[in-house]
């Protein structure tokens, strides 16, 4: 494929963002615990703070909208893109309470909008037929770059013992490149269809809002405190939890392309059945599970699942009116981050009192989720529905 080529594909867009966000934002993921306690000095206190800023743009992602006022969504992912780099590489000069937070916030907005922009170009410009096998795709770039930003931070602080300033200056440097080559790289694509300049909140959405809602609520229980598990009562390293996360990353990524595939195949909804169950049986043996290898299996396979919600982001595809894709994506990331903001802190003043409990709550989320998930179409009525909707030429 020719360079001029390359550049003229709308996937190929989508494709280098992709690959972009995870090396910075997975370097400041990595890091940022032990640059803010060996560096910035903080306390428990302060990281609280830090993460609670951390989380407000992805709540105000709806805001996103009134940015298509000035931007078209094509550039808001460039400009997205280069924020989240320029934070990144910030970071390491501001080695303070309130500077961590400046740059924190920087990058979290820039993280959040391309996210935000990205999933609403993917579902305007990749056709409903092959949308599940290329949100695969981009699931498994994306566990690539995490691979890549995990191996690379190993090897700068293992062998060549670099700094944390040198590492924030290099990846997020390395995003900022990749962001100027998205926005004077790719010619600039016309919407196709004109997206709502307002926040849209429709009744017939009602079911992606309540399944969008469940799957931040399971996702965060699950990242927050399936982790801190392993820590506390299996006593994992940090070097232990670094290569967890690198093996789930190189897992996913060919299972999500795999899992894109299965979807596209199956339909949503027996894609939906099969991650909630699973996710029942994960959160319940969770409670329980005294055997190290147990619990270190549950969770690589966990991380498979999160690959099955792609099949929300299709569902809603394929009843969305097109005009609506741009708004709705801010929409449901503010959903999704409802959870975000409240569950955390609620359920770490249950895990004082029980962990146990902590766990079987993700197991109840699931169950609710598998009951509403009977309410999406299955593959043949989308077909079905389809047809009726194709008026006949004479």
């Amino acid at each position: 494929m020719s360079v001029k080529r390359f550049f003229s594909k709308r996937v190929n867009f989508i494709y280098l963002i992709t690959l972009a966000m995870p090396l910075a934002f997975a370097t400041w993921m990595s890091l940022i615990n032990n640059f803010s306690i060996e560096v910035a000095n903080f306390t428990g206190r302060e990281i609280g703070i830090l993460q609670s800023v951390r989380e407000i743009p992805g709540f105000l992602a709806f805001l996103a909208i009134y940015l298509l006022l000035i931007f078209t969504q094509q550039t808001l992912a460039a400009v997205s893109l280069l924020l989240l780099g320029v934070g990144v590489l910030l970071t390491g000069f501001f080695p303070s309470e309130y500077g961590l937070y400046a740059t924190t916030f920087i990058m979290s907005v820039g993280f959040h909008y391309l996210e935000t922009v990205k999933q609403s170009l993917t579902l305007q410009w990749i056709p409903k037929k092959i949308a599940p096998i290329v949100f695969g795709n981009i699931e498994s770039v994306k566990s690539f770059a995490i691979v890549l930003a995990y191996v690379s931070i190993y090897v700068l602080f293992d062998f060549l013992q670099m700094s944390y300033l040198f590492s924030y200056v290099l990846f997020g440097s390395l995003s900022i490149v990749l962001a100027l080559i998205a926005y004077f790289g790719f010619k600039h694509f016309r919407d196709r269809v004109f997206q709502t300049k307002k926040i849209v909140l429709k009744k017939k959405y009602w079911l992606f809002y309540v399944l969008t809602f469940f799957s931040g609520a399971r996702r965060q229980i699950f990242v927050v405190f399936a982790g801190f598990l392993l820590v506390e009562k299996f006593g994992f390293s940090v070097q232990n939890i670094v290569l967890l996360h690198l093996s789930t990353a190189i897992i996913n990524t060919y299972f999500a392309r795999v899992i894109g595939r299965f979807i596209a195949r199956v339909g949503e909804r027996i894609a939906l059945h099969l991650e909630y169950i699973g996710l029942v049986v994960i959160f319940a043996t969770y409670a329980v599970v005294e055997n190290q290898n147990l619990a270190i299996a549950l969770y690589i396979i966990d991380h498979i699942l999160f690959a099955m919600a792609i099949a929300i982001k299709t569902y809603f595809q394929k009843i969305a009116d097109g005009g609506d894709m741009a708004s709705s994506a801010g929409v449901s990331f503010t959903i999704n981050h409802i959870a975000a903001v409240i569950l955390p802190v609620l359920l770490g003043f249950v895990w004082l009192y029980s962990y146990e409990l902590v766990f079987y709550c993700g197991a109840l989320i699931a169950l609710c989720s598998l009951a509403f998930s009977f309410l999406v179409p299955s593959k043949e009525e989308f077909i079905l529905l389809q047809n009726t909707q194709i008026t006949p030429t004479k």
